[in-house]
């Protein structure tokens, strides 16, 4: 795992505005407000950002932008350059491949867990998700199945109650975020990442913890075997 990947989570769940202890409510708002810009693609890899005119864009004060950077830096979304400034953090193949593999680990972890915690809500719901996936790829509806691909996994998390993987695993989702949806995009993606879904959600509804293990592993090496084709952002 490389420094710079550790280092972000680290700073992350040291920093008291993700704790949710921000005295300033104008400084978390423009917060989530930058962090979604970014991960919409509204602000582009490489692409320069000026605190004059983001204090200008969200209507808050060059302070608070310069805090909300500070912070975006430390989740990995936002890096300095010397003499330049800011700008958004553009994540090559290569860490996008590494944050995978953490992914992989960290993941694996949560689906054994939510087989063994998940509760009756959380398991009817991740036969809605199931459900939903089939029609989806039934469909060809390749962007409602990237969200269903997001749902699932964001259930997993929640029902494995492991919160301080949950906390690092949303952090690399976020550098992450263009190549999984470009891999989303990918022509056949969801038919081939279809089956395993569901033999995750099997494993966790059957309440197989090493089978959900080996089910979310497989899911993601898959993901990083496929990684390549999407190249770099």
């Amino acid at each position: 795992m490389s420094e710079g990947i550790v280092g972000s989570v680290v700073r992350e769940m040291r920093s008291p505005m993700s704790a949710g202890t921000d005295p300033s409510g104008e400084r978390g708002d423009v917060l989530e407000r930058v962090r979604h810009a970014i991960l919409d693609g509204q602000f582009m890899p490489n692409q320069r950002l000026v605190e004059a005119d983001l204090s200008l864009q969200f209507g808050v004060s060059r302070s608070a932008i310069r805090a909300v950077l500070t912070q975006l830096t430390g989740e990995g979304l936002v890096e300095r350059v010397a003499n330049r400034g800011a700008r958004v953090r553009a994540v090559s193949l290569e860490e996008a491949i590494e944050i995978s593999e953490v992914r992989m680990a960290v993941e694996a972890l949560c689906a054994a867990k939510a087989a063994e915690r998940a509760t009756d809500e959380d398991l009817a719901v991740l036969r809605e998700i199931a459900d939903a996936m089939r029609r989806a790829v039934a469909d060809g509806d390749v962007l409602g199945y990237s969200e269903l691909n997001r749902r699932l996994h964001a259930t997993v998390r929640t029902a494995s109650g492991q919160h301080v993987a949950e906390s690092v695993l949303e952090r690399l989702r976020g550098q992450n975020v263009r190549h999984q949806f470009r891999l989303a995009l990918l022509p056949g993606r969801a038919a081939v990442s279809l089956p395993q879904h569901l033999e995750i959600i099997e494993a966790i509804r059957a309440r197989d913890p090493r089978r959900a293990e080996t089910a979310m592993r497989d899911h993601l090496a898959s993901v990083i075997e496929t990684l390549p084709q999407v190249g770099s952002s």
